[in-house]
């Protein structure tokens, strides 16, 4: 197969030429490639601007929603004592907390024993039935049992503590057992899961073995250890506590509700004629943090507008500058934020230190706001009052529902990015056009130029053969 190179017969430089020829043609990509750099740089702000539009949007619907101004927080005067929560159904209060006892669970210990050693020193087997109930509300007895039914757990008379803790936890019972090492002895301890003095147990023992009666509890008693029985190390008892006076008994430490949307955490007792301060009024911190969100919203969102629309003179100016759309929603922004609203004794944003700065962006004055939360009616009626006329309405809803239409499928954003999208894409097409148009005309060209090459290689060899003949016939002469 013949191997050819486009200019070899001639000795033009076709490669070249049709390079260059070519170069020519595409020169239209240099401004579509520039444009289309240009557009996505304009999409990319608007990702942007539509994110920033969205978290305005949820900074403006919070203040804009009669939930959040009712938002409340709670004090304590004393939180070693007591500590205080509420929920979205506590509503503002004050009253004194008087604590005279903590609830708490019932304890048993047995008799000691030589660490490791087993319950008995026989082979018999037997059963310790625990039964759920009550002793009482001081604990001395005697013991009435609960609705449950008694829970039996088998002993044999080599088991261990260790082991027969683990037979009484997997049992759930609703009493723990914990083994005690003190020194090279070890004695059984039970509590029972929960507190209060509906809580107690009893423990009776269905007896193989004399050694299993040591584990038995059927009666109240703090004395000494014995071998007859476990020993009580604590009864189970309610909380006692007085609500402005009003006495109330709970049979954990945590009391909820017996104040709407309150629950109060006991922690110890509190001293006769001392009681604990509980406070609960509106959470003007989580209001203020609030309103720093929307100053903080919107500032975000005015400054990539003014960036993106900023003219440079000699410089860099920002990739949506002169751009209609976004120097109108620069505009409507700032015109919304300087107007007024109605139903409020204030008026005007920059009345609760909602200040617009000269750069567009909002700086929160806190003293101004700390002022404005004196009188915390009408600083919501600011944000949320709802004239049915978006010139007057509440600035939350103002803000809200700008926000609202410029994200919806045919606003202002939504409109604009897709906008850049399908310019995009025509922009694509365009470059493919232009690309496709050159590698029509390449192909030609390099036909025509390898035709010529042929030709003018012909031309060149007929030349040789003149004067190489015209030379014979002169020597001839």
């Amino acid at each position: 197969m013949a191997i050819s190179s486009p200019g070899v017969g001639s000795g033009l430089d076709v490669n070249s030429i049709v390079t260059q020829l070519v170069a020519i043609e595409k020169q239209p990509l240099q401004a579509l490639q520039t444009k289309a750099s240009t557009l996505q740089s304009q999409l990319s702000l608007y990702g942007t601007i539509k994110s920033q539009v969205s978290a305005l949007k949820d900074a403006a619907s919070t203040l804009a929603s009669a939930t959040s101004w009712a938002s409340q927080a709670a004090t304590s005067s004393n939180t070693a004592a007591a500590t205080v929560a509420v929920s979205a159904t506590a509503t503002p209060t004050s009253f004194g907390l008087d604590i005279s006892r903590l609830a708490q669970s019932q304890t048993t210990a047995s008799r000691s024993i030589t660490a490791g050693a087993s319950l008995g020193a026989g082979s018999g087997t037997g059963q310790l039935s625990i039964q759920l109930g009550s002793w009482g509300s001081t604990g001395a007895g005697p013991f009435v049992a609960g609705a449950g039914a008694a829970v039996t757990v088998n002993v044999s008379e080599t088991d261990t503590y260790t082991t027969i803790a683990n037979a009484i936890n997997a049992a759930n019972a609703g009493v723990k057992a914990t083994v005690l090492k003190v020194g090279n002895t070890e004695r059984l301890s039970f509590q029972s899961t929960t507190s209060g003095s509906d809580a107690g147990f009893s423990i009776a023992s269905n007896s193989g073995f004399a050694a299993l009666d040591s584990l038995s509890f059927t009666t109240q008693s703090n004395g000494s250890e014995s071998a007859s029985g476990m020993e009580s190390s604590q009864v189970g008892l309610n909380a006692t506590l007085k609500i402005n006076g009003v006495a109330i008994e709970s049979a954990t430490n945590t009391v909820a509700n017996v104040v709407p949307g309150v629950t109060l955490s006991l922690a110890q007792t509190t001293t006769l004629g001392s009681p604990v301060q509980i406070t609960v009024a509106q959470d003007k911190v989580a209001l203020q943090k609030n309103v720093q969100a929307f100053a903080d919203a919107y500032s975000a969102l005015s400054k990539t507008l003014a960036d993106s629309t900023k003219y440079v003179q000699g410089g860099r100016s920002g990739a949506l500058q002169g751009d209609s759309t976004t120097v109108g929603l620069q505009s409507l922004m700032r015109k919304i934020i300087g107007s007024t609203s109605t139903g409020s004794t204030y008026a005007r944003l920059s009345e609760v230190g909602l200040e617009q700065q000269t750069d567009g962006s909002l700086k929160l004055n806190t003293a101004k706001l700390t002022t404005a939360m004196a009188d915390i009616s009408n600083l919501q009626k600011l944000f949320t009052t709802n004239n049915s006329d978006a010139a007057t309405n509440g600035f939350g809803l103002k803000l809200r529902d700008l926000a609202s239409g410029l994200l919806a499928a045919d606003g202002t954003v939504s409109n604009k990015s897709t906008a850049l999208q399908g310019a995009i894409s025509r922009n694509g097409k365009e470059q493919d056009k232009v690309n496709d148009r050159a590698a029509v005309v390449e192909k030609r060209l390099r036909a025509q130029y390898s035709a010529l090459d042929a030709q003018m290689a012909k031309m060149s060899g007929l030349s040789s053969y003149v004067t190489a003949q015209l030379a014979q016939w002169n020597k001839a002469s």
